[in-house]
This record gives structure tokens, C-alpha cells and sequence, in this order.
């Protein structure tokens, strides 16, 4: 039905700055709320950033508040994460996500969630 795909992780220096891309195929990628989640080794999987289907809110983990940046462009079934002022506490494997019930909303909560990619792995070394 979906399909997700993350790409752009790699290691960076404390500081840096990286960029995330989903790209969806499948379903027309307009008719979804997305999000952004991330999981640490022996951490539970945590909210990063969330956008509604029109691209017109936003909403943002505690910790990546100011630092990153969620958006998506439509025409190109893309949704990205801007990442700056990387920090050695935001190594993980980030998940992009899918919520087609309720796309005129942000979801801080993974259960809400339909339809996640793979991951791909951010490394942040000090």
C-alpha cells in the first residue's frame, strides 16, 4: 500500500549537520500526516518531528526543538529533516512514518502511526 524510504544518514562531527529524505510510493503521499522518530541502542523509540498533509503545522520533540527543522514538499513525495547543531546524543537510526486517519494533524505518538521505513542510521561522534 505505502511504502517508505529514509536516506541521508551518516556520521558527522559534534556541530554538524545533516539532511533526511523519505520518499513515498504507493499512495498519493498528500493524503498523509508525517512524521519522524528515532531509536537509540537500549532506548525506547523516541518523537523527533511531525508535520500535518498541507505541510501548514508542525510540531517538535523537547529535545531537537530548535535544532531541526521538518518539512515536506508534495509534489515530489518527499518529507525531509533538517538537522543542525548536531549533538553525540542524537546518534540513532531515525524512522520516517505514514498516518493516513488523521493527516490534518501532528502525532507525537508511534502507535498513531501507519506505515514506517526502514531507518537509516545517524552517527554524531564527539
Amino acid at each position: 500500500q505505502v511504502q517508505l524510504l529514509e536516506s541521508g544518514g551518516g556520521l558527522v562531527q559534534a556541530g554538524g549537520s545533516l539532511s533526511l529524505s523519505c520518499a513515498s510510493s504507493g499512495r498519493s503521499f498528500s493524503n498523509f500526516a508525517m512524521g519522524w522518530f528515532r531509536q537509540a541502542p537500549g532506548k525506547e523509540r523516541e518523537f523527533v518531528a511531525a508535520i500535518t498533509w498541507s505541510g501548514g503545522s508542525t510540531i517538535y520533540g523537547d529535545s531537537v526543538k530548535g535544532r531541526f527543522t521538518i518539512a515536506r514538499d508534495n509534489a515530489k513525495n518527499t518529507v525531509s529533516l533538517q538537522m543542525n547543531s548536531l549533538k553525540p546524543e542524537d546518534t540513532a537510526v531515525y524512522y520516517c512514518a505514514a498516518d493516513e486517519h488523521t493527516p490534518w494533524l501532528t502525532s507525537a505518538i508511534d502507535y498513531e502511526y501507519d506505515y514506517w521505513g526502514q531507518g537509516t542510521q545517524v552517527t554524531v561522534s564527539s
